[in-house]
């Protein structure tokens, strides 16, 4: 159930939010999320990072409480360098053996997770095993330059080439390197890492789990993200901001990807009549084109009608597949002269086309998809939204109709998102829902880091340490534009 239907129930109600979140930090979550209990390290980022963008997490907990929490997370620390999704894995040291430590491994996103979370919480991270970590995060790379989740037995990385894990890898070198741990530690092979991610973007102008992967909003973001904090993306002024021998994204490079996430943004809902658990969502409007044959070319005796038809009962237009004889290059030759003489007579009498007519109703309420001709959903308003503040690109979003979106559509009667109208809330939307809107700056939320997705606040904490001095300019080459840019494309204001 969701709340609010017209103009002026727009509104986010921080309160319910509170309680919710705060019922999934002091309470036990439903059962549903038993199959989840190796990640708790996911669960347990989102649901701090939720309460401190509201700006109640420590009055609404004690010093003692944020204490358990801290010691929790580095109970989830690996000895080998990393951390655990959870502490059920861990067998203790003296258990542990060069045969069964493959059986408790660390891996990639319980790390960043958990060095966020000590952000968040405010911790000193002086416990972080910060060199055994690098260095564990060295070993993770694959060949090609991409990286994989943790590794398995012998050593072996585990996990195939993936985005995913390069924005991890990227955010975590980012987080605990220094200029001398940069020169003790054994790092990261950064320009095969940017060649890997600038290699897997597509056609369209998105990004890809790996190269010659379909374009994916989640995707598009962690490879930005991760170019941003290696320091290879054009600085704002459109200049390389890595010198020509190293290996950086161009503005073309930007241009494409802005391109494609623009056009993320759709009108195209899911229904919270149709949208359930276990089926497909529809869309929101009931209009139909119309079925029977969409398209058909002029016939001759030597070449049969190839036509795209659909039966009256039917959603989709079904393909009439030519079959072998239609494949014969001689009759496909033949039928291309024939569509395109068909083609040019039929643009030598086409009258100027009519003016597109929007029904301005359509427009209240925009959300984003994930990949092209996808349904809304609440977690790309940020993956693909945050993406494009990040690239200094906020004044392209219909800030008013993603509100809307979020807040009349998913927003949930009980505090927290669901996926689609009409669905429960759970803690991955829930948590993306409210970072939306603290990217654009919805009253009642702190600011958010695009590229992190915590508060600033948090990073700024992390950056105040006394180990994270001066180390920009050694993890980024030396980019004096790319720090100012890094500077720049956080969130002031709340």
């Amino acid at each position: 159930m969701s709340l609010g239907t017209g103009p002026e129930l727009s509104d986010f109600a921080r309160e319910r939010h509170v309680k919710y979140w705060l019922r999934c930090l002091k309470t036990f979550l439903p059962h549903l999320y038993i199959s989840t209990d190796s990640s708790r390290m996911t669960l347990a980022l989102f649901t701090l990072s939720a309460l401190d963008l509201l700006g109640v997490l420590h009055e609404s907990t004690t010093p003692s409480e944020r204490s358990h929490y801290i010691d929790w997370i580095y109970r989830c620390q690996h000895p080998s360098g990393g951390f655990r999704g959870f502490t059920g894995a861990n067998f203790g040291d003296v258990n542990r053996t060069v045969d069964n430590e493959h059986w408790d491994p660390a891996n990639l996103a319980a790390t960043f997770f958990a060095l966020a979370g000590l952000a968040i919480l405010r911790d000193s991270m002086e416990r972080v095993k910060r060199r055994e970590c690098l260095e564990w995060l060295a070993k993770l790379q694959l060949d090609g330059g991409s990286f994989g989740e943790g590794l398995g037995k012998n050593g072996q990385i585990e996990g195939d080439p993936d985005i995913r894990y390069c924005f991890l890898a990227a955010v975590t070198r980012w987080m605990l390197k220094d200029r001398t741990q940069l020169d003790e530690a054994k790092d990261i092979d950064v320009d095969k890492l940017a060649a890997f991610i600038i290699a897997s973007k597509t056609y369209d102008g998105g990004i890809g789990q790996a190269p010659s992967h379909e374009a994916h909003a989640g995707f598009t973001y962690n490879g930005l993200g991760a170019l941003s904090l290696l320091g290879r993306l054009p600085s704002p002024n459109g200049t390389s901001a890595a010198s020509p021998s190293i290996v950086a994204a161009d503005e073309s490079f930007v241009q494409d990807v802005v391109h494609w996430l623009v056009y993320r943004q759709t009108t195209m809902l899911a229904d919270d009549t149709q949208a359930s658990e276990g089926t497909e969502a529809q869309p929101r409007s009931a209009h139909k084109p119309p079925l029977g044959t969409y398209h058909s070319v002029p016939t001759s005796p030597d070449v049969p009608p190839v036509a795209l038809e659909g039966p009256p009962d039917h959603h989709d237009a079904q393909i009439q597949h030519p079959g072998p004889s239609q494949m014969h290059p001689e009759r496909n030759t033949h039928l291309l002269h024939m569509l395109k003489a068909s083609t040019e007579k039929s643009l030598a009498h086409a009258s100027a086309p009519a003016p597109l007519r929007v029904d301005p109703g359509e427009l209240l309420w925009v959300g984003f998809s994930g990949r092209c001709n996808k349904f809304a959903d609440t977690c790309y308003s940020w993956w693909a939204g945050s993406t494009l503040i990040m690239l200094q690109k906020a004044h392209l979003l219909s800030f008013d109709a993603i509100r809307r979106y979020l807040l009349e559509k998913t927003q949930h009667i009980v505090g927290g998102f669901g996926k689609l109208p009409g669905d429960p809330p759970d803690i991955l939307h829930s948590y993306l829902g409210l970072a939306a809107l603290a990217a654009m700056k919805e009253p009642g939320l702190r600011s958010i880091d695009p590229t992190l997705c915590i508060s600033v606040s948090a990073r700024e904490h992390l950056e105040s340490m006394p180990w994270r001095q001066d180390s920009h300019a050694a993890l980024q080459g030396g980019s004096r534009d790319m720090q100012k840019q890094m500077a720049n494309i956080t969130l002031r204001g709340g």
